[in-house]
């Protein structure tokens, strides 16, 4: 609501010895504003820490008052885990459509497949040029098997939010999806000649490789998320069926990224993180255009 203008000669004359509110002249007043000492009527004063203050004086502190950051920069917010639960969210219902509703179609045409130009019927999926490219992005989101996607959310659940409360919203965003296509584009680098897998666990290895980043800069104990990142690792190696280069990737850029975004100086906090979130996808793109030499047609 826009403030009351000044009313000029209709309403009654204050009371002698009284001055009048500066936005309400009729209205005679004891009252001054204790940052410009302006008379203020009930109507217009603000309670302050001392005394009372008018609506302009009150407005021009707060626009002077600093956003709260969280401890890597982000803009803090009420709830630390809002972005977790929508990419939790997001998985889950791809996860359906794919397993009952657009089945096998979403499977087929979301998957991280790559066919190169020396096998019968290539280049196909990502190796056959742009057009096929957001299958990097779309087989990060993609699971058709309960336990898979189950397994993933449950980290994501596990170590989302502590990252997203000390990245922001954002950053922890931008983490996330420069993991997933790190795990991807590693993935097609190594094996775009033949190859189809699907799943978030480049992005969760991201996330594993994040915290421990976290852990060194907050000088938190290391033993639970390092114990964590081996369990998986030997997982990873001994199960058959497993990408263990989209593992690979996400962690290794995950973790990366990470050090950009929490060891910035604070005085050049943002050119930093964002030059580190760049730097990721740079070497991404590299990663996929090395790839399409190798594959591509």
């Amino acid at each position: 609501m826009l403030p009351d203008e000044p009313r000029s000669s209709t309403g009654p004359a204050p009371e002698a010895g009284l001055p009048g509110c500066y936005r309400h002249p009729g209205t005679p007043t004891g009252v001054s504003c204790t940052r410009c000492e302006r008379p203020i009527c009930p109507q217009c004063m603000v309670t302050a820490s001392v005394g009372f203050q008018c609506p302009e004086c009150v407005g021009a502190g707060h626009a002077g008052t600093r956003r709260p950051t969280t401890r890597f920069g982000g803009a803090s917010s009420a709830d630390g885990g809002l972005v977790t639960r929508l990419l939790i969210g997001a998985n889950v219902v791809v996860w359906v459509l794919a397993a009952y509703v657009l089945t096998p179609r979403l499977g087929q045409t979301w998957s991280l497949f790559s066919a190169g130009r020396d096998i019968l019927g290539g280049p196909a999926g990502i190796a056959d040029g742009p057009d096929q490219w957001y299958r990097l992005l779309t087989a990060t989101f993609l699971h058709l098997e309960w336990w898979h996607v189950g397994l993933n959310m449950l980290v994501l659940f596990w170590l989302g939010p502590p990252l997203e409360e000390a990245l922001g919203r954002l950053r922890f965003l931008a983490l996330y999806v420069v993991a997933g296509l790190g795990g991807s584009t590693f993935a097609f680098l190594v094996a775009g000649d033949w190859m189809n897998s699907v799943g978030a666990s480049g992005a969760i290895f991201g996330l594993i490789g994040a915290t421990i980043v976290m852990q060194l800069r907050n000088r938190g104990p290391l033993a639970p998320a390092v114990a964590f990142l081996v369990f998986n690792l030997i997982v990873t190696f001994s199960r058959p069926g497993i990408d263990w280069r989209a593992h690979l990737g996400g962690l290794v850029l995950g973790g990366l990224t990470a050090a950009g975004l929490m060891y910035a100086p604070r005085e050049r906090r943002g050119l930093v993180q964002g030059l580190a979130v760049a730097g990721a996808v740079a070497v991404e793109v590299a990663m996929l255009l090395i790839g399409m030499s190798l594959y591509g047609s």
